[in-house]
């Protein structure tokens, strides 16, 4: 079985499992575990911020960070169809208790600078006021586009002149670095606080990396404690974490496949592909997806529905050139 849901599907690797089997641990709440500690300080190092949090998953630590930036009875920023709003399970509401107020982004689901001052809202005797804004790249979505600094950096400005922080959602940080051939840490720079996945395309098991500023850090630590991330011998997973930020550069393997997968996909008659930015391509389909999906499954590949007529293949590593050719070949055998 081919399988293209996502890229959280991927296995570890033989240095993983090595190092988790290795490393040295203590409890982590104590701040005594060296695993988390290196990978917390590797991963500030990274994104060029100045300390970074482990946490379980890249919803808790867009939860965390959230929570941490704000008050209850806010508003929150964030593009109409973003993770942490569609995907969440209504967390901001739940855990922060602020009311998301959407943006349109468009096709690529970029925020701009008009489009945040006209979304502000000042507090006053009847209004919350607005608390955070919240951006994403790449955004999933939207088929992983590659969201370039400059436009991080444009919207993050407008929000910072209101007086508003703002959050990254970057759990496919990574594959927009790569895609724009730009440091991670310029895609950070413009933000107070970034999120980003260790077990999406990076390979490791499991772990997402919270960071920013010291005090913010030291605040959302008692939050992820609060949402119940606080870990005790988490070096076994954090180890294995520290494996995953040396594979940022073998992500132009999953986007070169992507566009392959993509052309292939699209040469098929009754499917639709636009170009794929980073590793995500999206099908757009005559017939239902549900349906295609199910026929694709029996000839062999796993794909998720994004819409009634739109499905999602994601590229990882788990996934050879081979496994491309013969995805494309079983699906047109499906459709």
């Amino acid at each position: 079985m081919i399988d293209l849901r996502s890229d959280t599907v991927t296995r570890p690797s033989d240095a993983m499992r090595a190092a988790a089997r290795d490393a040295p641990v203590g409890d982590d709440v104590y701040r005594e575990d060296p695993s988390v500690e290196k990978l917390q300080e590797r991963a500030a190092d990274v994104l060029g911020t100045d300390a970074a949090l482990f946490v379980p998953s890249g919803t808790m630590g867009n939860q965390v960070a959230a929570r941490t930036h704000t008050e209850r009875g806010q508003e929150l920023l964030c593009e109409r169809e973003s993770h942490i709003y569609k995907w969440e399970l209504a967390g901001l509401a739940q855990h922060a208790g602020v009311q998301p107020r959407t943006i349109d982004g468009g096709d690529r689901g970029v925020v701009t600078p008009e489009q945040v001052r006209a979304g502000h809202v000042a507090a006053d005797g009847h209004r919350p006021g607005t608390g955070l804004l919240a951006l994403e790249n790449t955004h999933n979505s939207k088929g992983g586009t590659a969201i370039a600094p400059e436009a991080i950096a444009a919207a993050a400005d407008a929000a910072h002149d209101l007086g508003v922080p703002v959050h990254l959602d970057g759990a496919r940080l990574f594959n927009a670095a790569v895609a724009h051939d730009r440091p991670a840490a310029d895609f950070v720079a413009p933000v107070d606080s970034v999120m980003c996945c260790l077990s999406k395309g990076l390979g490791a098991p499991v772990g997402s990396i919270l960071a920013g500023e010291t005090e913010f850090v030291e605040d959302a630590r008692r939050v992820r404690k609060l949402m119940g991330g606080g870990m005790r011998q988490a070096g076994i997973v954090a180890a294995p974490g520290i494996e995953a930020l040396d594979n940022r550069k073998r992500l132009a393997e999953d986007h070169r496949r992507a566009e392959r997968l993509a052309a292939g996909l699209d040469d098929i008659e009754g499917l639709s592909v636009p170009d794929p930015e980073t590793n995500i391509v999206i099908v757009e389909t005559d017939r239902p997806a549900a349906a295609v999906l199910d026929d694709c499954e029996a000839e062999g590949v796993l794909g998720v529905p994004f819409d009634e007529h739109v499905i999602r293949f994601c590229t990882h590593w788990d996934v050879d050139d081979a496994d491309v050719e013969e995805a494309v070949a079983a699906v047109e055998r499906a459709v």
